[in-house]
């Protein structure tokens, strides 16, 4: 049996038995999400849970401070970034801040996958989020809403790290990238699927996870799933052999977006450029 052969094999297995290590979620995420659904917590005691990671600590300035919060006054510290940001907003934007930890490995080559997958998942995230930002004009009283859209775009491809874990037994994989891509095509929705639930995140978040990629699962209204569609389309991800336009036509016929020359436009350009200064 070839290596690639015996990894795919392992890999149904361990899914069958249910005895695949997921990833978990960070322990500074852990916290943040426990502390905002506390129904008495407070945005001095929000900076407090967030301090505990300097690095996160520096992102959430670096982000009440980027041009998607739309301010011009520079905040200094942690409590005045939360603040800005707000109870509402924070528990998402930092567990999605603090995906990053997970794509990472000691293993060199797993590690340049890790690199470039979460890259990929940025830009998809960003291109998502610039396209709401202008639905969102139009559909004000939607119960979608962009910091959800953050977190369920970070996660959409967090069905890859058990399936590069895994692979990381067998150096050899990775000197076939067809193979990998193929075993990721086939496995990573049912994986994500199943790290969210174990995360105990809500439908969207799975709903996302297992079926973004898959173009025959539709959604009757419109979702988080189609900005993270429009975002893999843009992005080249989904149908890389396509023709753009063909493939973003039904999200027009849904008004996700307004038009196929709404990527060339003004507002969607400032609104990308806006979002990209939140990761930079």
């Amino acid at each position: 049996m070839s290596t690639e052969n015996a990894l795919l094999t392992i890999l149904v297995e361990k899914i069958q038995s249910d005895s695949l290590v997921l990833p978990t979620l960070p322990e500074i995420a852990i916290k943040i999400r426990e502390a905002a659904d506390d129904p008495d917590v407070n945005l001095l005691a929000m900076a407090d849970v967030i301090a505990f990671d300097p690095a996160l600590s520096a992102r959430m300035v670096k982000v009440a401070n980027s041009a998607f919060m739309g301010r011009s006054v520079k905040v200094e510290t942690l409590n005045q970034a939360v603040t800005r940001i707000g109870l509402r907003q924070i528990k998402n934007i930092a567990t999605a801040i603090a995906m990053e930890q997970l794509f990472v490995s000691r293993n060199e080559l797993v590690k340049d996958y890790m690199t470039k997958t979460w890259q990929k998942t940025v830009n998809v995230a960003c291109v998502s989020m610039a396209v709401m930002q202008c639905w969102l004009k139009e559909n004000k009283h939607s119960s979608i809403n962009i910091d959800t859209l953050t977190l369920v775009a970070l996660v959409h491809t967090i069905g890859v790290l058990p399936i590069l874990t895994e692979a990381e037994r067998h150096e050899e994989v990775f000197a076939n990238p067809s193979f990998l891509e193929a075993a990721i095509k086939r496995m990573a929705g049912k994986l994500g699927g199943a790290i969210m639930r174990s995360w105990e995140f809500t439908g969207e978040f799975i709903e996302v996870a297992e079926n973004w990629n898959d173009l025959t699962y539709q959604t009757e209204k419109v979702s988080y799933l189609d900005f993270v569609r429009v975002g893999a389309i843009y992005n080249k991800i989904l149908g890389k052999n396509a023709d753009t336009n063909e493939m973003l036509k039904p999200y027009v016929e849904k008004g996700v977006i307004p038009d196929l020359k709404f990527f060339n436009s003004e507002e969607f350009t400032k609104n990308l450029s806006d979002v990209k200064s939140v990761f930079s």
